[in-house]
């Protein structure tokens, strides 16, 4: 959420920065520096070292290349005071929302692109405007629609639904129930143009809410929840309710 990619993926561009020092300053050979850095084969290991760095593996023993250094990271969490974050914590039952549900996977950047054609496609096949046929205003979203991330994305693949609080009618064959468990939520109101002002936000969640406040993140879920669909307004209004617990 910090650093703008995931563990695994800093693991993969360390490890393929560190396999190109040795190939580059050593005599080595390629299957040894494949298996000592995670890779079973010497063709998934090139294939990968191929996409990070643009040459081969061959190519580096030659020498004269262009090679990639991906540094080791170094997380420095800096606490300033004089900022107000404005949050509540909400604790429910266990509810139902109507929704479409999806897994996604690829990495943070791919997911993210990924659900956000999501939206649009819901947009122009008319699965949002079904989904708002089930909206009531007086109910614990006040009518909106959201986005449910079931698991932590950090962490790999996850499933992602978007949807409405179901509150009983017919279910569309498109659609599906789900359940969410019962649970504490930290809920951070989003006001702004977006999608700035919504990154903006879960990077300070991150480095000074969680970090300074009794409760941190727990299980992995999170809501995201949209009043309207008037993305460009300048002031933009949303929450991210995100699963918690004390310390």
């Amino acid at each position: 959420m910090i650093c703008g990619y995931t563990i695994g993926e800093y693991i993969r561009n360390r490890r393929l920065s560190l396999a190109a020092e040795e190939l580059y300053n050593k005599n080595v050979k390629v299957i040894d520096v494949a298996l000592k850095y995670g890779y079973n084969s010497c063709e998934i290991f090139s294939r990968a070292f191929t996409k990070f760095h643009g040459i081969s593996p061959s190519q580096v023993k030659s020498g004269n290349s262009n090679l990639k250094s991906f540094s080791k990271l170094s997380i420095k969490i800096v606490i300033e005071g004089g900022k107000d974050m404005n949050y509540r914590i909400e604790k429910t039952g266990e509810f139902t929302i109507i929704a479409k549900r999806a897994r996604y996977g690829g990495g943070k950047k791919i997911s993210n692109k990924n659900i956000k054609k999501t939206w649009q496609t819901y947009f122009e096949d008319g699965t949002i405007k079904k989904l708002c046929s089930y909206i009531k205003p007086d109910s614990m979203f006040k009518g909106a629609i959201v986005g449910v991330c079931f698991d932590d994305p950090t962490k790999g693949d996850f499933d992602y639904a978007i949807g409405t609080l179901y509150n009983g009618g017919k279910v569309n064959e498109e659609l599906s129930l789900e359940n969410v468990p019962k649970n504490t939520w930290a809920v951070f109101p989003c006001v702004g143009k977006m999608p700035e002002a919504f990154e903006e936000l879960y990077k300070r969640i991150y480095t000074e809410f969680f970090p300074t406040s009794k409760f941190q993140p727990y299980g992995g879920m999170c809501i995201e929840v949209y009043y309207s669909d008037d993305i460009l307004s300048e002031d933009y209004k949303c929450e991210i309710w995100i699963s918690v617990k004390e310390k």
